[in-house]
């Protein structure tokens, strides 16, 4: 075995030593038996029949008569491998989906199993297993943190019920009287969630420009405990320098925070730029068919993986088993499906600055943002992403722009595999009050998919085509999926005698002729051909 592999085992067997010595401490009923050499021998027997004999149990010695452990202070999982040293050998794209999640199924299965249930039975009355209920730990949900945890190279990572349960989890890391500093651009329900939560519980919180360090360097206080950005932020995409927000921030002893959804770890990997916290809202990327909601928190030290471990118990905001499934499959395709959005958004920004209409790009890619921006975007990233913002200079027109589009479905969120569009100021940031509001009303955010990009230029180029001239989109023209005009099949039982209709003047006649009562009557359309 190699020195680092060796070093890695060494640090599990630990962990899992310290487990289960916790349980059997709390199991023998006093934490307190210095003197009793029976009773030692009785726990070490307990802690060799929980986790085996690989481990030399002779030269083992636990300081554990200083310590006191408390109920609350048990694991809610089994140990897992602290990923914040792993050095993975394979490529991004391998590291989504070489993962096993259960490699201690006897059934070695090649997906990891839905644990669809509440409780999990004990070994005995006085003894915990590895899950005792759901809410507390569950291994489909433990194969998912370990695998995000992987991707972030975090200590340990938490599956949460939505992103904003895992933002609200990060603020519960403060008490009152505490300062957070926020980005001034962040996403709306971020913003709704401080000034309308945190503030009423006695937590400050500071609005600053996180792309100037010099500004976040006067607003920081002894109250400041958390900095809390994004990079790029949403929706206007401004570039903020990790490293050296993390370096100023430990300066104050202050803790980084950033949500990184935007920059799924296929792209950044914040803890490895000295980020103390990283969250998603999974539901985007991690995800990527619109189709499950949850969110995720990353830490790099296990202090703090302890504490947001007792908060997501405590508060009962983890992530259910089904979406953890989900989310285990979503992430297998996740390199593919940000690969090929990203090559799209190139060329759709391209083509957009180029369009007379178009004012302002913003993205983290060249005509996007600053020479400066997109030197320090990539030194932390290795995409521009899929998110493109742009205004219009008329509100008006950016509506036209969307309600023309067809490919470009009008909806909030982001990172799905079908290309998104909306106007934040309406849509995904509504909640920041409008004398708060630093967005441009007229400013329209894209989220690029992965269908072909020639489709996509054609639905923008005649959306804006649209957009600049006052007629109306056309009301059907085959993107909704509901084929009106083709006919119908089964055929009714007189197509031969009449003109073939579309399905829609088929509906229409058939409710414009017979009644409801003969329509019950007669024959349904399973028996038109033997009628």
């Amino acid at each position: 075995m190699a020195k680092g592999q060796l070093e890695f085992q060494e640090e599990v067997d630990a962990a899992r030593i310290e487990n289960a010595m916790w349980r059997s401490w709390k199991a023998d009923g006093s934490g307190d038996h210095s003197g009793d050499h029976s009773a030692k021998t009785e726990k070490l027997e307990r802690v060799r029949g929980s986790i085996g004999d690989s481990i030399d149990f002779s030269q083992i010695r636990y300081p554990q008569e200083t310590r006191r452990c408390r109920y609350d202070d048990l694991p809610t999982f089994p140990v897992r491998p602290n990923f914040a040293g792993f050095e993975n050998a394979l490529q991004p794209a391998s590291q989504c989906v070489v993962f096993d999640g259960c490699p201690e199924d006897p059934y070695h299965p090649s997906n990891t199993p839905i644990y669809q249930t509440s409780t999990f039975v004990q070994p005995s009355s006085s003894e915990f297993g590895p899950y005792d209920y759901t809410r507390s730990g569950n291994p489909t949900r433990t194969a998912l943190e370990k695998h995000v945890a992987m991707l972030e190279h975090a200590a340990a990572a938490f599956a949460f019920s939505s992103g904003m349960a895992a933002l609200h989890t990060v603020t519960r890391l403060l008490k009152q009287g505490d300062e957070i500093l926020v980005n001034e651009d962040i996403y709306g329900g971020m913003h709704r969630l401080l000034t309308q939560d945190c503030a009423h519980n006695g937590v400050q919180v500071t609005f600053v420009d996180t792309t100037n360090l010099t500004a976040v360097a006067k607003a920081i206080t002894p109250k400041t405990k958390i900095i809390h950005t994004e990079s790029p932020s949403n929706p206007r995409m401004k570039i903020s320098d990790l490293r050296k927000l993390a370096t100023l921030a430990h300066q104050h002893k202050v803790l980084l925070s950033v949500d990184s959804t935007m920059m799924p770890p296929v792209i950044c990997q914040p803890l490895l730029l000295g980020v103390d916290l990283v969250v998603h809202s999974a539901t985007k990327f991690f995800s990527g068919h619109a189709d499950c909601t949850g969110g995720l928190v990353c830490v790099r030290d296990p202090e703090l993986a302890h504490r947001v471990a007792f908060l997501q118990n405590a508060e009962g905001t983890a992530l259910a088993p089904f979406e953890c499934f989900l989310f285990l499959r979503g992430i297998k395709t996740m390199w593919l499906r940000v690969n090929r959005a990203q090559e799209n958004t190139v060329q759709i920004a391209k083509a957009l600055a180029k369009h007379p209409r178009i004012k302002e790009v913003f993205y983290p890619g060249p005509g996007g943002c600053s020479s400066e921006a997109l030197r320090i975007h990539n030194s932390q990233s290795s995409g521009c992403g899929c998110i493109i913002s742009f205004t219009t200079g008329s509100v008006s027109f950016s509506r036209r722009f969307l309600d023309a589009s067809r490919l470009f479905k009008t909806t909030v969120s982001f990172g799905s595999v079908n290309s998104l569009g909306e106007m934040p100021c309406t849509m995904s940031h509504a909640s920041i009050p409008a004398e708060e509001r630093t967005l441009p009303a007229d400013l329209v955010r894209l989220s690029v998919g992965i269908e072909d990009v020639r489709d996509l230029l054609q639905d923008l180029q005649r959306a804006l085509d649209f957009a600049s001239s006052q007629k109306p989109p056309p009301e059907h023209d085959g993107y909704d999926s509901r084929f009106e005009d083709l006919p119908v099949v089964p055929r009714p039982p007189d197509e031969e005698e009449r003109p073939r209709k579309s399905l829609s003047e088929w509906l229409l006649s058939e409710v414009e002729g017979p009644s409801t009562s003969q329509m019950l009557s007669g024959p349904c359309p399973c028996c038109w051909e033997s009628s």
